[in-house]
């Protein structure tokens, strides 16, 4: 049992506000780079970011019987993140990815059968229902294997619950099955422009630009709206009835590493949805905030100091 705020945080999360609670979904795990190990996986930074939002973060996920697992186990604790979502397996390892980095450019080695692949359904729906989230994320890369993949499937088909996708393609642990499904799935997606790009593609999508490209994609599958990272030229958003907005690339940026900077925009984003901020604001402060992750090194900060500027800005 650990502490968040003032709350104990235990297997329920009964008499937490609505919109303060979200369930996400999908990879705990280790990024080996070379002169490193970063504990991380896309679900579990966007966690940690909203957990120090003052948001209550419940992740579905499953780790090893090894000291990877217990690292990551403790890490939560220590972060003051909620652990009954993390299932325990005695088969496989706890996930890991080997991260090179060449020219700037990331590229990733995931190996399969990891302990991330195989949520059991059963205990994941139990939580999610007495969890009674504001929310429900998740992502593509912990669909790879049909198990954890059929006990997604079961969580959202026993909530209506809002969800947001976070597309994250990795290959080769995507098809265009499971990029289907997750779109007819989610209310509100995010992707980067290469993913964009990507998904066009795979889904014969018309439209010559971006721009028609999402408004094809947002039709197609009924969303409510489509988020579209850029990088350094920041980010836009487009919605149901053909409404956009752009945020330009904060100026000046100093680039150390932008690993879960990505991560760091979608907290930013859920955060501002639940709590009820303008399109606009939204995606400015989300802008900012993965513009300043990237000026350090690692996907989320070593300690809570780093939030607090946004955190005054935001009157949070």
């Amino acid at each position: 049992m650990v502490k968040n705020k003032d709350l104990t945080i235990s297997d329920s999360f009964s008499g937490l506000p609505q919109r303060d609670v979200v369930v996400l979904v999908g990879e705990i795990l280790a990024d080996v780079f070379p002169d490193r190990t970063v504990l991380g996986g896309a679900p579990f930074n966007v966690a940690r970011h909203l957990q120090a939002f003052g948001l209550f973060p419940l992740l579905i996920t499953r780790v090893g019987n090894d000291k990877l697992g217990e690292e990551l186990l403790a890490c939560m604790v220590r972060m003051g993140m909620a652990t009954s979502g993390v299932q325990q397996d005695s088969v496989h390892q706890t996930g890991q990815v080997m991260v090179q980095i060449e020219a700037g450019e990331h590229t990733f080695h995931i190996p399969s059968d990891q302990a991330y692949d195989f949520i059991q359904s059963e205990e994941a729906c139990q939580l999610v229902l007495s969890a009674n989230p504001g929310l429900i994320y998740f992502g593509t890369l912990a669909q790879r294997h049909r198990v954890s993949r059929q006990a997604l499937n079961e969580m959202l088909r026993n909530t209506r619950t809002p969800r947001v996708l976070d597309i994250n393609l990795r290959e080769p642990w995507y098809t265009k099955q499971i990029i289907e499904d997750s779109l007819h799935h989610a209310d509100i997606v995010k992707m980067s422009e290469g993913e964009l790009e990507t998904i066009a593609r795979l889904l014969h999508v018309s439209g010559n630009s971006a721009h028609e490209q999402a408004t094809s994609i947002i039709q197609l599958f009924s969303l409510e709206r489509l988020l579209v990272t850029c990088g350094a030229e920041g980010a836009w958003q487009l919605d149901a009835v053909g409404e956009k907005c752009h945020q330009q690339g904060a100026a000046n940026t100093k680039v150390v590493d932008s690993v879960g900077a990505g991560d760091g925009f979608t907290a930013v984003f859920i955060t501002g949805t639940l709590r009820g901020w303008s399109k606009t604001l939204t995606l400015s402060r989300a802008n900012a905030f993965a513009a300043a992750l990237c000026g350090i090194r690692g996907a989320v900060p070593a300690n809570q100091a780093f939030y607090h500027s946004f955190l005054d800005e935001w009157g949070e």
